[in-house]
C-alpha cells in the first residue's frame, strides 16, 4: 500500500483513530460494557452483556493447558506482509441478522458485490420485489457446487434451518423467500422450532411459483443439509486480498485436523455428521481477516452440554468422538448457534476445531470473537 492508495493512513494516525473508536465504543450505549440486564418474557432474546454471557471460554482446569498453546505441528503460514487491524475491539459490533441464504455459484470469488451479478440469484434476491418478512437475510455467494441440471438451476443452504434448497433460479426467488426463508426459523426463535412443520408448509405451497406457467421448470425442493457444523470462510479476493490468501490455508490447515477424527467432509460428501467447509463471499470486516463463521447444530450443543456436565462430575471417562453414533443421529436438525471469529490465523485451527467447533467454547474470546447468537440460552450479542 502507498501514499498514492486512498486508503492509506500513516501509522501514527492509524492508531490514533483506532484508539479513538475503542474510546467511542466504550461510551456508547451498543458497548457490552453497559448492558444493563432486565428482566425477559419467555421466548424473547436479550444481548449478552459480555462474550463469557454468550459463548464459554476455555479454562485450562477444565480443558487442560493445550487450550493456552496454539498448534506447534502448523506448518501453513501466512504471507509475512499479511498484516491485520490487531487494536479495534471486535465483539458486540457485529449488526444482527435473522437468516443466512448461501448461494451455490461453484466459485471462490466473485464481483465486488454479488448482488450486482447479472442475472444471478444473489441479484435476483437483493434487488427483487419480495423482501424476507421475518427480519434481515444476510446473502452470501459460495463455492458449493452447481448441480448438472438441464434447468441451470442451483442450489442454496439456508440457516439457521440448516436446510439446502434446490431447483432455485433467479425467477423463482420470490418462491424461495415466502415458502422457505418466511416460513423457517430465524436466529432469534426460540429452540426448538417446528421444523417438521416447516418442512410441511413448505412443500405444499412450493407449487405456487413466481414462473410464468408457460416456462417448465422443477418445483423448489428442500433436503436436510446433513452436515453437524459448518466452517464458513470468506474467501473474496476483489474485496480484501487477504481473505482471498488466508481462505484456502485455513481450509487445508482444518481439513487436516478433522480427517484424523472422520469429520472431514468435502464438497461432494454427503454422509451424515462431520464438518462442511464452505468458500464464501464478503461478511464484513475484512480488516480483521481471517473471518470464520461457525454454525452448530443443536445436537452437537447437547453434547457439548452433556461432556462439559460429566467433566463438572468428576468423571474419569475421556470424550471419545463416536463417529458412527453422531453421523446415525445426524441428518435434521437446526443451527443453535453461530460463533463469528476473526483474526484466525493457520496455527490457530486446531483448537477451533477441538474448542469452539466440537464444544462452543471461545479459546480467544478478547481478540478473536466478533459475535453470534445462541438459541438454546435465546442470546445474541446484538
Amino acid at each position: 500500500m502507498s501514499p498514492k492508495d486512498s486508503t492509506y493512513k500513516p501509522f501514527a494516525a492509524y492508531k490514533m483513530t483506532a484508539t479513538l473508536k475503542n474510546f467511542y465504543y466504550k461510551l456508547t450505549p451498543t458497548s457490552s460494557s453497559n448492558v444493563v440486564p432486565t428482566l425477559k418474557k419467555p421466548g424473547e432474546f436479550t444481548k449478552a452483556a459480555t462474550s463469557e454471557a454468550l459463548f464459554p471460554t476455555t479454562d485450562p482446569a477444565v480443558d487442560g493447558d493445550d487450550c493456552l498453546h496454539d498448534c506447534s505441528s502448523c506448518t501453513i503460514k501466512y504471507p509475512s506482509k499479511f498484516t491485520i487491524d490487531e487494536t479495534e475491539e471486535l465483539y458486540g459490533h457485529v449488526k444482527g441478522w435473522s437468516t443466512h441464504l448461501i448461494v451455490g455459484t461453484g466459485k471462490t470469488d466473485w464481483v465486488r458485490d454479488v448482488a450486482d451479478e447479472k442475472g444471478s440469484i444473489m441479484e435476483a434476491v437483493d434487488k427483487g420485489g419480495e423482501k424476507p418478512s421475518n427480519g434481515k437475510l444476510m446473502l452470501s455467494a459460495s463455492n458449493i457446487p452447481i448441480p448438472d441440471h438441464s434447468d441451470h438451476s442451483s442450489t442454496v443452504l439456508l440457516l439457521p434451518s440448516f436446510q439446502f434448497i434446490d431447483h432455485v433460479t433467479p425467477a423463482n426467488t420470490p418462491e424461495l423467500i415466502r415458502n422457505y426463508v418466511d416460513k423457517g426459523p430465524t436466529n432469534t426463535s426460540p429452540f426448538p422450532f417446528t421444523a417438521e412443520k416447516f418442512s410441511e408448509e413448505a412443500a405444499a405451497t412450493s407449487t405456487e411459483s413466481a414462473i410464468p406457467p408457460t416456462i417448465s421448470a422443477p418445483a423448489l425442493q428442500a433436503r436436510p443439509c446433513p452436515h453437524k457444523y459448518l466452517i464458513l470462510l470468506c474467501s473474496q479476493k476483489t474485496r480484501d486480498a487477504r481473505c482471498g490468501q488466508s481462505a484456502p490455508l485455513l481450509r487445508r490447515e482444518f481439513e487436516r485436523h478433522l480427517r484424523p477424527l472422520g469429520l472431514y467432509r468435502d464438497l461432494h460428501d454427503e454422509r451424515p455428521g462431520g464438518v462442511g467447509i464452505y468458500f464464501i463471499s464478503h461478511v464484513g470486516g475484512h480488516k480483521f481477516s481471517a473471518n470464520v463463521m461457525i454454525y452448530r447444530k443443536a445436537s452437537a450443543v447437547k453434547q457439548a452440554e452433556g461432556q462439559a456436565e460429566e467433566q463438572a462430575n468428576g468423571s474419569e471417562n475421556k470424550v471419545v468422538l463416536d463417529v458412527n453414533k453422531a453421523q446415525e443421529e445426524e441428518g435434521n436438525g437446526e443451527a443453535a448457534q453461530c460463533i463469528w471469529l476473526a483474526r484466525i490465523r493457520p496455527e490457530d485451527c486446531e483448537n477451533v476445531i477441538r474448542y469452539t467447533v466440537l464444544q462452543g467454547k471461545v479459546v480467544k474470546p478478547e481478540r478473536q470473537l466478533r459475535g453470534g447468537f445462541d438459541r438454546c440460552k435465546e442470546v445474541t450479542s446484538w
